[in-house]
Order: structure tokens, then C-alpha cells, then sequence
């Protein structure tokens, strides 16, 4: 059924209050689906919405509890008892836990803690303490362990008996007495494997894993870099700890791609969704990088009062002043975002930079001189001849497609290099992007232009 007419249904069966039909088609739907249709519900009467949470089994509501944002989660808490609550927490994966924890306000936090269980709450409390961007803080302690020892029989009847409350059992650790992490198997193999195998025969000793201190984009990188389903979460004393599943990974990799793009934009990240960010919070993220971006124009402001008895004698050359920096900032953009983007992805380090650079030195020379070019013969077609613009002669254009042509390769070694100084300076790179590369090039695109003015034209 399409959703459009699942949801018609849906709010048919609400509004004649057939409360078991209803319940039965939420009970068969996505989890996802559900907590779609529970905020939608949320928009326009908070109270009906927890009404029809609390139609939901306890598994079920866990799992749609799970999907909603934060605000939907304070509705619903706030419409349920301390034993439902108590229920749900119970049920949820220690990181969609601490997931919740992090972004409710504090009075509410409280109640949830208040309702957990001793050992639930030691847990959450926990893993609250790793570094907000750590591996430590997105693991959860959901996973099916396996000792060496057990043969095949053995270990599938323990994943069956534990099996159905872990985040994953399609990937098991094999553990030590002390807990340290000795190999990894997988359920295909122990299905493909004889029942009398021995699981030390079968299993990879070979384990990728990361430590709880690890930056979690570290994480994400070797889940995607291995085409893993979760990696392990060790200790200092490579101890297993936890795990980290793919699910977590795409949240990671979609909050580093936000933040990255915000940066790129200049403006301050924020944890936030653009929905429920407010126009003053807003205001403060966006008009630093604004007031400072404002006042590194002063450079070009100065350049342009330096030369202005040259362009008091060619006024002609001032109409293309604001291509030369278009063209020079949106240069150096292009080579900003591919060097950030090779970065951010393992592709280039630090220690390539002269190849970098020889590489974007070629491929500027023949963007230059394709845009001096085309610039050429539009400047003597269009703006001599069919425009009439007698004062666009041939050594303005020379002027002018040259210094596009020397804009444009400055343009992209700065745009290639500042992001690797950056990187090696240990500076997120992403804050060398289009806003300072341009304001950079404006001010390089200004100095070439009437340097090159004055030494062809004599003024």
C-alpha cells in the first residue's frame, strides 16, 4: 500500500476510534513509518500522538521510540507513567539510550534515570562519559560473545538463547576469560561449518577494531573501508567493551557531512537539525564568520585605492573587475573542494602536496586558458563591435585575458594548498573553503589585474 493511502487509512481508523484495526496496522508497519506518522500527529496535537503510542506493544514502542527526534521523545515521555517509561528504556539499545539522554532537556533526563533499572542506568552512565565524538560514545554493549572453545552446536545455541535482545547477530566476538578480544566469526560460518568444529578453527583472528578513544569518523572510515556490518570496541587493555553497527555509521557519516558543509558555507556546526534550530541561534552561528569575512575586505578596498589614478585613466577596465573575481574565487573553490574532499576521504595526505600542486598547476593552465581565450573573443566581438565600446581595444583585452589567465592558476594553487596547511596543522580544513578561498582570490585577482594594467597600457 502506498503511504499516502496507508496514512489516509490510518487517520480513518483514528477518527472512528477503531482502536484494535489501528493498532493492528501499526503493529505491521515499519518502525520508521511509524514514528513518521507519529510526528506528523505531533504537529498538530501532541496529545493525540501519545495516545497513539501507547497503542503500540512495548517491543514496538521501543523500536518506534528509537526513531523519533528528540521533541517527539519529550512528548511522549511526558504523556506515559515512570512504568511505561521504564519499560522502554529497558528495552532500547544502550546507544539509542545515550542518544536520548544527550539531547533532552535535564528535568526530563532525570525521570528517565529515575525509572531505570540500577544496572541500565550504571550502563547509560557510562558510556555518557566518553568524548561526545569518540567511538566509545556511539557503541552500544548489545553483542553476541563466543569463547574458543565452544563448538559449533554450542555457540549457535547460545546466540539463540541471547540472540533476540543483541543489536546484531549476524557478526560474533570470541572473547578470553578477561574479556579480551581474541577473533571474530560470522553466522555464515558457523551455519556452513560441521556442528563438532571447534569455533577457534573457524574463527578470523584477524580483527579490525578500534579503541573507545578513537575520533568515531575513524570508525566509520574502517566499517566502510572493510565492508564491515559492525566493528568491535576495545579498551586500552583490548578488552571488548562494545560495538558499533552500520546504522550508527550512516548517522556519523550524514552529522560529518552537515558539519563539513556548514563549515564550507562558513557557518558555525550545529548538533541541531535547521527545523529546530531558532532564528536567534542561527543569527550567532552565521554573523561571526560574516562580520570577519566583512572586514578581510578591507584588503580589497585597499588595493582598489592604491590603483585608482589607474583606473581613473582606463575607467573601461573597472567593468571587468567583477569577473575577474568571480572567475578567481570560483577557481579556487573548485580546487578547495576537491582537495577537502580527497582528504576528508584518505585519498591524498599532507605529504602529496607537490604533486597536488604540479596537478592543479596543469589543470589551471588549461582552464586559463580556455576562459582567456573564449574572454578574447568575446571582449572584440561583443563588447567592440557589436556593443560599440571603442574603449576595449586590443591591449585592454590582452590586459584583462591575461591577468584572468595568471587569476586563475593563482587562484587554484591557493585553493589546493591552504586546505593541506590546514590538514597539516592540524586545522578541520573545511574552514579553507569558498568563503576565505574567495576573499583570498579577490584580493590576489585585484593585485595581478592592475599590476599587468599598468605595465601593458602605460598608466
Amino acid at each position: 500500500m502506498e503511504r499516502v493511502d496507508l496514512k489516509e487509512k490510518l487517520d480513518q481508523l483514528l477518527e472512528e476510534r477503531k482502536i484494535k484495526p489501528l493498532q493492528n496496522e501499526l503493529e505491521d508497519m515499519f518502525a520508521f513509518d511509524v514514528a513518521e506518522y507519529l510526528s506528523e500527529i505531533g504537529e498538530k496535537d501532541s496529545l493525540k500522538m501519545g495516545k497513539v503510542f501507547r497503542l503500540l506493544t512495548k517491543c514496538k514502542g521501543a523500536e518506534v521510540f528509537a526513531e523519533l527526534d528528540a521533541p517527539e521523545q519529550e512528548v511522549i515521555i511526558n504523556s506515559i507513567t515512570d512504568t511505561e517509561l521504564a519499560a522502554i528504556v529497558e528495552e532500547l539499545y544502550v546507544d539509542d539510550a545515550v542518544d536520548m539522554m544527550e539531547e533532552l532537556p535535564a528535568n526530563i533526563v532525570k525521570r528517565v534515570m529515575r525509572t531505570a533499572t540500577p544496572d541500565t542506568r550504571a550502563l547509560i552512565n557510562q558510556y555518557l562519559k566518553y568524548e561526545n565524538n569518540s567511538a566509545g560514545s556511539i557503541m552500544t554493549a548489545e553483542f553476541v560473545d563466543l569463547k574458543k572453545y565452544m563448538n559449533v552446536r554450542e555457540a549457535i545455541a547460545r546466540i539463540r538463547r541471547i540472540g533476540e535482545d543483541k543489536e546484531t547477530i549476524y557478526v560474533c566476538y570470541v572473547t578470553s576469560a578477561d574479556r579480551k578480544l581474541e577473533g571474530v566469526v560470522s553466522v555464515k560460518s558457523l551455519l556452513l561449518a560441521d556442528d563438532e568444529d571447534i569455533i577457534e578453527s573457524i574463527m578470523d583472528e584477524n580483527v579490525i577494531s578500534v579503541h573507545t578513544t578513537d575520533d568515531r569518523e575513524t570508525a566509520a572510515e574502517a566499517i566502510s573501508d572493510y565492508d564491515l556490518l559492525a566493528i568491535p570496541v576495545v579498551d586500552n587493555e583490548d578488552r571488548l567493551v562494545g560495538i558499533i553497527t552500520v546504522d550508527d555509521v550512516i548517522d556519523v557519516i550524514q552529522h560529518e557531512a552537515t558539519e563539513d558543509i556548514e563549515k564550507m558555507a562558513a557557518i558555525s556546526p550545529s548538533d541541531k537539525p535547521y527545523s529546530r534550530t531558532s532564528v536567534t541561534e542561527m543569527w550567532k552561528r552565521r554573523v561571526p564568520w560574516l562580520l570577519l569575512l566583512m572586514l578581510s575586505a578591507t584588503f580589497t578596498s585597499m588595493i582598489i585605492t592604491k590603483f585608482e589614478n589607474a583606473l581613473a585613466a582606463c575607467s573601461v577596465l573597472v567593468g571587468f573587475i567583477p569577473m575577474l573575481m568571480d572567475t578567481g574565487g570560483n577557481s579556487g573553490s573548485q580546487s578547495a573542494t576537491a582537495i577537502i574532499r580527497s582528504l576528508s576521504c584518505g585519498d591524498v595526505e599532507p605529504k602529496n602536496t607537490g604533486m597536488i600542486i604540479w596537478k592543479e598547476l596543469r589543470i589551471a593552465f588549461l582552464c586559463g586558458a580556455v576562459l582567456a581565450i573564449v574572454n578574447f573573443g568575446k571582449m572584440l566581438l561583443v563588447d567592440n563591435m557589436i556593443l560599440g565600446n571603442a574603449a576595449v581595444t586590443i591591449p585592454v583585452a590582452i590586459t584583462v585575458c591575461t591577468s584572468l589567465m595568471l587569476v586563475v592558476m593563482f587562484a587554484k594553487s591557493v585553493g589546493s594548498m591552504l586546505p593541506l596547511v590546514a590538514e597539516k596543522l592540524g586545522i578541520d580544513p573545511t574552514v579553507m573553503a569558498s568563503p576565505l578561498i574567495s576573499t583570498i582570490t579577490d584580493s590576489l585577482a585585484l593585485v595581478v589585474y592592475f599590476t599587468l594594467a599598468t605595465f601593458i597600457l602605460r598608466i
